[in-house]
């Protein structure tokens, strides 16, 4: 352990250099000059500073200050040859972790170094155990989160082998939401998790019987409604565990087809009583939907749904997310073309939107 020693006495200086080599352990580093004292520690990691108050260029309190802004746990043991106590009052308020006055008992000193080395090992050594702890917890907790994302998989391709809309239209519609979260200026987590989430907004059809799902004409009225179960379907299914990744999943699930205006469903909420990640997932599953084939219609351009949405912004759409969805529109392309769809995608026929 290294001790840093500082005095401008070279008597004091020797006799703490000599006391200090009694201990086990131990390497007294030795400076008479207290800025080339405090230059040393801001480079190095001292166990223990041993240090004079009244010293030229720099007392002990300057001194103590400057070092704990680089190792605010470091124990300083001040040494002073005053009697007056508002000087003790004045360091042991800075953080000095003991108080000798001179002339020195040498046995006295080196038992209180010998305990505020102890004790600083000892806080190195929780600190150490903390740091393990804490990156156990971690990893812990990544594992977790990288088995609800597999359960998650698992659970989109279940709900795909029932619901004719393909794997890309997932992926696309997933980075759209990032692409608008990013742009409305969410955080890089919640952005994250916005991408694992949102291939689970339609999880729900499961539930929809396939005479529904699968029909290849538009939906009458009451089949509409029962189509519409799969938002609460999906947020009954989705909302049974809880944790942030599965918590938003859930609520895409069961508020993507809320409209801004409050004409949408399940519940006809209106405006910010829509959570922000299902008003985002509305715009991109949507878009995706409308430039997507299907087999009972033909894609649209990018063009006309991007008016569609502009016309829809207020009313079916926020404005907020529509704007956030049309800002750096590159990266929509990029997105589209990174996961088109691939040929024959649909060999069989399928719902109405």
């Amino acid at each position: 352990m290294k001790v840093v020693i500082v005095d401008d006495v070279p008597l004091v200086l020797t006799l703490l250099r000599h006391l200090v080599s009694k201990l086990p352990d131990c390497e007294p580093c030795c400076f008479s000059d207290p800025l080339e004292a405090v230059e040393w520690c801001m480079k190095n990691e001292p166990d223990l500073i041993v240090a004079d108050f009244d010293m030229p260029r720099m007392d002990g309190a300057a001194l103590l200050e400057t070092v704990r802004l680089r190792h605010p746990d470091v124990p300083v043991l001040m040494i002073t040859s005053s009697p007056v106590a508002e000087l003790r009052y004045r360091v042991l308020h800075l953080g000095t972790s003991d108080f000798l006055t001179k002339p020195l008992d040498n046995v006295e000193f080196v038992a209180r170094a010998a305990n505020l080395l102890s004790m600083h090992a000892q806080h190195k050594t929780m600190s150490s155990r903390a740091d393990a702890l804490a990156g156990e917890i971690q990893q812990s907790a990544i594992e977790l989160i990288n088995h609800q994302r597999t359960a998650l998989v698992c659970l989109s391709r279940a709900a795909r082998y029932r619901d004719p809309e393909t794997g890309a239209h997932i992926q696309r519609m997933a980075h759209y939401c990032r692409h608008i979260a990013r742009n409305l200026g969410l955080p890089q987590d919640q952005q994250d998790l916005l991408l694992d989430a949102a291939p689970m907004h339609d999880v729900g059809k499961v539930g929809v019987p396939d005479a529904i799902l699968l029909k290849p004409a538009k939906l009458d009225p009451s089949e509409f409604l029962v189509m519409q179960q799969h938002a609460g379907i999906g947020h009954a299914i989705l909302s049974r565990t809880r944790s942030p990744l599965l918590d938003m999943a859930a609520q895409i699930a069961y508020t993507h087809h809320e409209k801004y205006d409050g004409t949408g469903y399940p519940r006809g909420l209106q405006g910010e009583q829509i959570p922000l990640v299902g008003r985002i997932a509305a715009v991109a599953d949507v878009y995706d939907a409308l430039t997507s084939r299907r087999p009972y219609k033909e894609a649209w351009t990018p063009d006309a749904a991007t008016d569609y949405l502009v016309e829809g912004s207020g009313s079916h759409f926020d404005p907020a997310c529509v704007r956030a969805f049309l800002e750096g529109w590159d990266e929509v392309m990029d997105i589209r073309q990174q996961f088109s769809d691939e040929e024959g995608a649909y060999p069989r026929k399928g719902k109405a939107a």
